[in-house]
């Protein structure tokens, strides 16, 4: 892999100079970089660089803190740029270049237009009438709906503190993601974004009444993190720390959009309202004092030490059994002190009515059968989002902000159970090596249909039927995210490769394998250790399988390795099974098999 440095920039650069100040125009296409090959403080010396050709890397983002005054046109394309924010330092950029990225929505494209004031040639076209109508037309009936709100629902505390302020920003900032609807719903990631970032500088505005309301065109950088106020924009009160919600990883969110104003979270959004989450930061402290004082023993010293002699060694090894007797003793001692505290309490943070009948606050019959949080990815992502189904519809919720980000309905369909998982998105052509994973969602239920949905593109690619009779559960395979496992009510569970997807979302489903039980299945587990290996908790009992697939066999039917049966108290009937809510409890027996 490449590495920048000041040689590469040299060689790489034009005209021909010996100080990287000198440089106009600079190609680093098609050298693998990632973010981490390109230092802020070296690449922070290209003062004049006009045009950077950055296009066939690995790049997830722009570098932030970057500033680049002179820099007028950027090739990021061929690139796996997720986060568009990251190029809001370059300020002066014309023409932008961010084609054969796979994540780059429609929603991003809206927010260039805004963080890049003066930008007017985007992927090979004019976008300044476009870019204008955001920045001014767009941005003014944002502005009216988000006065509306403030003045509807809140008003400045009296008197006005930090603690005060900041509790009441991440509650109007809530509401006016929630209440202001504007534009068609395929811009939505970038409305909430941008409606966000308006309307805590709209309330901050409001603390100086000698500037006015000021709303301005340039957001803040996006995402969940604390994000200190600058004095160069307003003043800022002292220990103020503002959250700027919605983040862009709603680009997960791929589904339709959310219940309309009115809908059943309104009569929640005091459940919603985001508690304070800042603190202030605590000052460094300064180093100890590292100055050598004279006659203390010096490494080159210490190599010529005499030999440890063997009673030493022996002294050693007895004072080193004693700690470890001593720090066996303390955890002993915080284990009994841990189980003489009080347990912990867990408070509700959000409470939601997403799933309801014409999303009517008054319809409690809808079921929520299922829910799942999206996995963690090689790179930390994931983990924020977490989907439910019931009824005809499928919701992807922000778990900070307890907003339904997308809301996904099926007429006539009844779902019962979803999954998360990883598949690979090539761009075609057959260039593997260009292959990024992408994070998918598969939902299921009465007609026997499986949903794959790619939340982050707002796409529904594709159906396939697994059953004719209903779903009943899914799952993924955690070690090979292509593999689908589903439980239907034909008593069958079928393993199912669905492959990877390319950018047009062309993709391919093989029937692998079919297990046959005696009972629906109710919930499937794959051990983390064994992942060719399968437990199915059915009505009747659990059951083991063994899912590794034989190249030999043209056999893809299977029964049951072993059923596992548990025993039940002796006061309960021994010679029956009881069922509870559709679940069994077996009586005494051996486990079979073993």
């Amino acid at each position: 892999m490449a590495k920048v440095t000041e040689k590469l920039l040299l060689e790489k650069g034009s005209p021909r100079a010996t100080k990287l100040e000198q440089i106009k125009t600079l190609n680093l296409s098609k050298l693998t970089l990632k973010l981490e090959d390109l230092p802020v403080p070296l690449l922070s010396r290209l003062s004049s660089l006009e045009r950077w050709d950055l296009s066939g890397n690995r790049l997830e983002e722009f570098p932030r803190r970057l500033e680049l005054p002179a820099l007028r046109h950027l090739d990021l394309s061929d690139n796996q740029v997720e986060d568009v924010t990251s190029l809001e330092a370059l300020g002066g950029l014309e023409e932008l270049k961010l084609e054969d990225n796979l994540y780059i929505t429609v929603s991003d494209n809206h927010k260039l237009m805004v963080l890049l004031p003066r930008l007017r040639m985007y992927n090979g076209k004019d976008v300044t009438s476009s870019a204008n109508h955001l920045r001014f037309v767009y941005s003014a009936n944002l502005r009216t709906r988000i006065v509306a709100v403030w003045e509807k629902h809140f008003r400045l505390p009296d008197p006005v503190t930090a603690e005060k302020l900041s509790a009441l920003s991440e509650d109007f900032v809530t509401a006016a993601c929630q209440r202001v609807r504007f534009g068609p719903s395929s811009v939505s990631d970038f409305t909430k974004w941008r409606v966000a970032i308006m309307a805590q500088e709209y309330l901050m505005s409001l603390t100086e009444p000698t500037k006015g309301p000021e709303i301005q065109d340039s957001p803040e950088p996006k995402g969940t993190q604390v994000v200190p106020v600058t004095p160069i924009q307003r003043k800022r009160l002292p220990s103020e720390r503002i959250s700027l919600t919605p983040r862009k990883k709603l680009r997960n969110s791929d589904l339709p959009e959310s219940p309309a104003e009115g809908g059943p979270r309104e009569s929640s959004r005091k459940a919603q309202m985001l508690t304070e989450r800042t603190s202030p930061r605590k000052k460094s402290q300064p180093p100890p004092n590292l100055t050598p004082v004279r006659g203390a023993a010096t490494p080159r010293r210490a190599a010529k030490a005499r030999p440890i002699r063997e009673e030493e060694v022996e002294g050693i090894k007895q004072k080193k059994k004693k700690e470890e007797g001593l720090q066996k003793e303390d955890v002993m001692s915080s284990f009994k002190s841990c189980g003489n505290t009080q347990p912990v309490s867990l408070k509700p943070l959000h409470v939601l009515q997403c799933h309801s009948k014409q999303d009517s606050r008054e319809d409690f019959s809808t079921q929520l059968w299922a829910c799942a949080f999206q996995p963690q990815t090689e790179t930390g992502s994931g983990g924020r989002l977490a989907a439910t189904c019931g009824g005809d519809s499928l919701c992807v919720i922000d778990c900070e902000t307890g907003m339904v980000m997308k809301k996904y309905k099926v007429s006539g369909e009844e779902f019962f159970s979803l999954a998360w998982s990883t598949v690979l998105m090539t761009r075609g052509g057959g260039r593997s090596s260009s292959a990024q994973p992408c994070s998918v969602l598969a939902a299921g239920g009465k007609r026997g249909l499986v949903k794959l949905i790619h939340p982050r593109n707002n796409v529904a690619f594709g159906e396939f039927r697994a059953s004719r009779k209903s779903l009943s559960v899914l799952r993924f395979n955690h070690r090979q995210g292509n593999f689908l496992f589903t439980g239907s009510y034909d008593n069958k569970i079928v393993m199912w490769d669905i492959g990877g997807v390319d950018s047009q979302y062309n993709y391919k489903v093989i029937q692998l394998l079919v297990l046959e039980v005696s009972s629906p299945p109710l919930h499937l587990c794959l051990p983390p250790s064994s992942p060719s290996q399968l437990l199915t908790a059915c009505e009747d009992g659990l059951y083991f399988y063994k899912t590794q697939l034989e190249t030999k066999s043209s056999n893809k039917s299977r029964s049951k390795e072993m059923e596992i049966a548990f025993p039940v108290y002796e006061k309960e009937d021994k010679g029956s099974r009881l069922s509870h809510r559709g679940r069994t409890r077996l009586p005494r027996g051996r486990h079979r098999g073993l």
